[in-house]
């Protein structure tokens, strides 16, 4: 089986998690998805993202039309109150709000009426899929986010473990145009093996863009901070020249 780890130290690694700048993957506005639940959680978390040497943070709270029916002005509203929050606490990093939108009837008819999407720079669109079954139009819906002029970043494509019986899914969807965007998390078998395996083997496809913390609570942050081998593989990954977080 594919891995990237070695026995290698960690002594001499150039700089971890804080080489990536940047992480574009997180549910940091307290109160409107299934991540942190209040201020002081939301604080507390990005504090430990800043420790990790984290100096940009884009937050991306869950949009969905069943369970998460987020809008703009719910999400960047949240923003600013965190914002003012970390200005008080002088907690030294930036916070960007843009969302992780699945890719669901909702989205569909949103994009349809031109309802403009939060992005985390420029075009460029978090996109996540059901765990349980994959979308049945979703080289279209993909096709269709590009027609509007955005760049679609498939969220964790290692954790849809139906990918896994027909790798196959992975060439189609990379053909189509679409980044993907990997958890650091994945790497440690934090979600199962099977999703560790799936990283890895797109790690071995060099079908990645952005490696992200997805981070919900205080368990994801602990899982970072206490893994020893994260850091080397991030830098690992930056030296390959393909991560893209530090652009953002």
């Amino acid at each position: 089986m594919f891995s990237f780890f070695t026995s290698r130290s960690r002594e001499g690694r150039s700089g971890g998690f804080a080489g990536l700048q940047c992480d574009l993957h997180s549910h940091l506005i307290p109160g409107i998805d299934d991540g942190s639940p209040d201020l002081d959680t939301s604080l507390r978390l990005i504090r430990g993202l800043a420790e990790l040497g984290y100096k940009k943070l884009i937050t991306t709270p869950h949009v969905n039309a069943d369970i998460f029916p987020n809008t703009p002005d719910v999400i960047l509203s949240g923003c600013r109150a965190v914002e003012t929050a970390l200005r008080e606490q002088q907690i030294d990093v930036s916070l960007h709000a843009a969302a992780e939108y699945l890719l669901d009837d909702g989205f569909s008819r949103a994009l349809a009426d031109g309802t403009p999407l939060l992005t985390l720079k420029d075009n460029l669109v978090l996109v996540e899929l059901s765990f349980a079954v994959p979308a049945i139009n979703l080289k279209d819906m993909l096709f269709q986010l590009q027609l509007k002029g955005y760049q679609p970043i498939l969220a964790h494509p290692e954790r849809y473990l139906y990918f896994g019986a027909n790798k196959g899914w992975y060439d189609t969807i990379r053909e189509t145009g679409c980044l993907f965007q990997l958890n650091l998390l994945s790497f440690i078998g934090y979600y199962g093996r099977d999703a560790k395996r799936l990283a890895d083997y797109l790690v071995k496809k060099r079908y990645f863009d952005f490696l992200g913390t997805d981070l919900h609570h205080q368990r994801h942050l602990d899982a970072l901070r206490s893994s020893g081998r994260l850091p080397q593989l991030v830098d690992r990954l930056l030296g390959t020249g393909l991560i893209q977080n530090p652009r953002l």
